[in-house]
């Protein structure tokens, strides 16, 4: 009996472990997910992991959301838009919104490479700031937002302090958006191409 027992015990302990090791990815992207084969087609880092589609657990993998390639693969965010265009005054210069708030520890992290930006960029982009630090600030913010075209941007982001967003005043497009990132190379990439279009 107590052989019978051992058995069966060391039979589901190496199918478990089978199945550990089947779910680990170690080393290895975890693939995102596509509906069209057209994106998969398209995917550069779809040749990395050639294992993830056919691995069972790769939803449950908790490693999927580091994903090196996620940030590469153009189908990985779609297009947003704010919902119009910008005021009249915003045309002409790519925009760069700021979701500020003073107790916010992200917006600290990110004042020097702001800061920066407004240095380089002072005559190429419009840099607009919207405070959400309290309500009498908020309630100037919510003004301003509506002033300049920004009203469902706003209402969207709010909560979204320490966020710098790269708007298309000519459409609306969001060309990028970036939470506590303080990688100056992201913003004029996106702030060169948008300048130079």
């Amino acid at each position: 009996m107590k052989i019978r027992y051992f058995s069966l015990l060391l039979i589901v302990s190496l199918f478990s472990l089978g199945v550990l090791t089947a779910c680990s990815n170690t080393g290895e992207a975890e693939q995102v997910s596509i509906s069209t084969n057209q994106v998969a087609e398209n995917n550069p880092c779809a040749s990395k992991n050639p294992c993830a589609s056919k691995n069972p657990c790769a939803s449950k993998n908790p490693c999927a959301s580091k994903n090196p390639c996620a940030s590469k693969n153009p189908c990985a965010s779609k297009a947003k838009n704010i919902g119009g265009l910008l005021t009249k005054e915003l045309q002409g210069k790519p925009v760069l919104v700021d979701i500020y708030a003073n107790w916010c520890p992200a917006c600290k992290n990110i004042a020097p490479t702001l800061s920066q930006l407004e240095k380089d960029y002072a005559e190429k982009v419009n840099f607009v700031i919207l405070d959400v630090s309290d309500k009498t600030t908020t309630a100037k913010a919510e003004t301003t937002a509506t002033q300049l075209g920004l009203t469902q941007f706003l209402a969207e982001n709010r909560t979204q302090t320490g966020t710098l967003t790269i708007i298309n005043p000519a459409t609306g497009e969001i060309l990028a958006q970036y939470r506590n990132n303080t990688n100056m190379e992201d913003y004029k990439r996106v702030l060169d191409q948008a300048i130079n279009q």
